[in-house]
Formats: C-alpha cells, sequence, structure tokens
C-alpha cells in the first residue's frame, strides 16, 4: 500500500480529482445527517506528490466545500496514535473525513468513531468484491474502499533468465533460489518488512494464510491461532533468517528500505506492495526493465497475500456529513480510480480498471494484482486490533531473531491474542 509505509502503506494517501464531475450514486440534494460545507481530511503524508495540486483543483471548483488536508506522519503506526487520540478527545475533533488503513474499520466502527454509512449511495457493485468486506463492521458498512492493494513476490527476471529458471511458485523454489542462485550473483536471497512495525503483521499473516492457517475468528472472538498452519508460516520466515537466505538487513526493514535493496539490485526477491514495482521500473533505476512480478508463493503453490490498501470514512462528529459523503462518492468514482493508479501507482478498487487494455501495458502487473487481491485475506478483524498487532509483532520478532522456537512463539501468541480478546 504507495497508501502507507505498513501495510498497507502501504502507505496511505488521499486524492481529490475531476473538477465538475458528478460521480455515480452521488444525489445532489441529499444529506447524511446534516448539511454541505468546509471539511477537514485527515491521511498519512503523501508519498506520491501528487495530492496537493489535485486538491487546488476540487477546491478552485468547489469553494463552499473547501477541503483542507491534515497529512500525519507516514508511518501507519504513528497516524493511527495521531488519529485515535483526535478521536477520544469527543466532541468533534480536527477531522471530518478520515483516510484509514483497511484494518482499522473495525476498532473505529465499534469506538463508536464513525459514523455508518448507507451502502447506495457508493458504486460498491463496480468494486473488488473483497475489498468491499474490509469497510464493514457487524454487517453494516462504516467506511468506503478507496485503494487496495495486495503482496506480490518481485524478482529479478534477468537473473532467473540467465540460470533457466522459472519464479517460484513454492517455498520450497523460492529457498532454493534464495540460497544457490542469489550468491551466485551476488546477491541477498529474499527479504519482506521484517521490522517489528505494521509491516511485520502482514508478513507474518501472510505466511500463516499461505499455510492455510488463520490468527483470529468471528471478529477477534476466537483465537485460532494455534496450530500446525501457523508453526509452518512462521518457521519459514524464522528458518531463512537463521540460515540466511533471509539478509539479518531484513529484520530492519519498512517498505522504503525494502524497496531500496531491491532497487539498488541487492536482492533477489522482494516481498512488497505493488508501488515498489513501479518505482522500481522508472528510468534511473539500476533494475528498471530487470524485474517480474509473480503472486507470492506458499508451502505447495500460490499463496495468499494479506489484504491491504486504504478506506474513507467519516467521523460521527463530522461538521457537514453530506459533504463528507459527496466527497467519498468522487473519490470512488472509475475517473478518480483512473488516476490513483495512472499519476499515484496505487491499486485501485474498480474492478473494471484491472482489465483495461491500456491499462496493462502501462502496468504489466495488474492482472496478476487482481487475482492477488481475489484471494487475498484480510488481517485479523478485532476492535482492539492495534493489540492484536502489536502482539504479533513483538512474538514473531523472538521467533525471527531465534529468542524463541516457532512453536513456542506460536503458543504465547494463543495466550496473548486470548488475553486481548477476553479484555
Amino acid at each position: 500500500m504507495r497508501w502507507m509505509r505498513a501495510a498497507g502503506r502501504g502507505l496511505l494517501v488521499l486524492a481529490v480529482v475531476l473538477s465538475g464531475y458528478v460521480a455515480s450514486g452521488t444525489r445532489t440534494g441529499e444529506a447524511a445527517g446534516g448539511g454541505r460545507g468546509p471539511l477537514t481530511l485527515a491521511t498519512a503524508g503523501d508519498l506520491t506528490n501528487y495530492l496537493d495540486p489535485l486538491l487546488r483543483g476540487w477546491n478552485r471548483t468547489h469553494p463552499a466545500e473547501k477541503v483542507t488536508l491534515v497529512e500525519l506522519p507516514d508511518s501507519a503506526d504513528e497516524t493511527h496514535a495521531q488519529m485515535t487520540t483526535d478521536l477520544r478527545g469527543g466532541d468533534r475533533g480536527r477531522f471530518d473525513v478520515l483516510n484509514i488503513d483497511v484494518n482499522w474499520t473495525s476498532e473505529f466502527a465499534a469506538a463508536g468513531w464513525i459514523r455508518p454509512l448507507p451502502p447506495d449511495r457508493f458504486p460498491l457493485r463496480s468494486f473488488l468484491r473483497p475489498v468491499v468486506d474490509t469497510a464493514t463492521y457487524d454487517g453494516r458498512l462504516y467506511a468506503v474502499p478507496y485503494v487496495t492493494n495486495a503482496g506480490l513476490l518481485l524478482y529479478r527476471k534477468d537473473v532467473l533468465a540467465e540460470e533457466g529458471l522459472p519464479p517460484p511458485r513454492t517455498w520450497a523454489e523460492l529457498e532454493h533460489d534464495a540460497k544457490t542462485v542469489a550468491p551466485r550473483h551476488g546477491l541477498g536471497g529474499y527479504a519482506g518488512q521484517l521490522l517489528p512495525y505494521e509491516g511485520l503483521t502482514v508478513n507474518a499473516a501472510e505466511a500463516v494464510y499461505s499455510a492455510g492457517g488463520t490468527i483470529l475468528g468471528d471478529e477477534g472472538t476466537r483465537v485460532t491461532v494455534d496450530s500446525d498452519a501457523a508453526r509452518e508460516g512462521i518457521g519459514f520466515l524464522a528458518r531463512g533468517v537463521r540460515e540466511g537466505w533471509i539478509p539479518k538487513a531484513a529484520l530492519t526493514y519498512k517498505e522504503e528500505e525494502s524497496k531500496a535493496a531491491f532497487q539498488d539490485g541487492r536482492l533477489l526477491f522482494l516481498r512488497n506492495w505493488p508501488y515498489a514495482y513501479a518505482v522500481a521500473s522508472a528510468p534511473g533505476s539500476k533494475v528498471a526493465g530487470k524485474i517480474g512480478a509473480v503472486r507470492l508463493p506458499g508451502p505447495h503453490g500460490p499463496g495468499k497475500s494479506v489484504l491491504g490498501g486504504s478506506n474513507l470514512a467519516v467521523n460521527t462528529h463530522a461538521r457537514h456529513p453530506d459533504s463528507a459523503a459527496r466527497l467519498i462518492a468522487y473519490l470512488t468514482s472509475e475517473p478518480v480510480q483512473r488516476q490513483v493508479l495512472t499519476r499515484g501507482a496505487l491499486p485501485p478498487v474498480r474492478a473494471a480498471l484491472y482489465e483495461d487494455p491500456a491499462l496493462v501495458r502501462r502496468f504489466p502487473y495488474l492482472p496478476i494484482l487482481r487475482d492477488a487481491v481475489r484471494t487475498a485475506e484480510p488481517r485479523p478483524k478485532s476492535p482492539r486490533y492495534d493489540q492484536v498487532s502489536l502482539a504479533v509483532q513483538a512474538v514473531v520478532q523472538d521467533a525471527l531473531t531465534g529468542h524463541e522456537t516457532p512453536a513456542a512463539a506460536v503458543r504465547r501468541l494463543a495466550r496473548e491474542l486470548a488475553a486481548i480478546s477476553n479484555r
């Protein structure tokens, strides 16, 4: 997600475009519990450098509904902390519209910080189906998907072609190539985002899901992580660090650090969001024209990605909720979503864009990304997600650094998640 530097940064970005365009589903005279007027939008730091001019375009043609942007840190954890601090303050707070990580929807809805939205006001049937599920809680729509994301395996296609090898489909193939091929070419084997932050939660969840396991069920009320699949998934990552085909430097990587290592020609394989493919393919990159992308591998074939991205939600105490809903409809219209991709390299939520021939020529990973999104799984849903994620990060870090065996780490994680669920 470049929607945020964590998972789904990757990467929060908020854009307002298309002056004068009235999105499908926007009923001009409808009020969602209030009138129209100025808005404040909160998002993580803009990492794509296209937000400011688009906001100027909106404000120029909508002077009565002028949007003021509040950019928070580009770290998901810091953005979450600042948003929740403001929302806990009561009254109206600073933010009317929130661009939130897909996995914060349940937490924010359960806390009463964001208001339910009328589904018929937004073009939900035009979206990739899994992304809509990230915007619901307890059977109601509390946000609208804006950007989606799924992790991909980026690889050096020039190196694999020289070796006469296809990209890996299984963990065994990935491990073999990372151990044997990478050193012959002076490369590190494989890396993801393994620093203890939200990215580590994502990487760990993908390993568990790819092995057929889960972490939580029933909206966070049931702990399911104590399984052979979870031990296999965490064990795969821990073994890579222990044996060296995952460089120890990966324990310090977030999205940008891992992308830089791959773009500088230091890695054979990288798990990252699609933005990393676009950036590493740009003119001036040391690996431009030399990279490919496939779905993440699993034990016996393609694995599962965690569903990333961001959703747009309306503060319960928003000053002008009708304007907020109109703005969200603009942002999720097809012309806006097209620019989300072409100007920001961010995966859109509109399904039709993944089949547009012109876009596929420009972004050849789109069909692969579409399949990855369709088969992706959300991070564990829980109204206490921030605590869940912190527990996953701490426990998995101990497994990766060898302080705990994968089996012991999974048992400990099950205990900690049970304690969180019972609070």
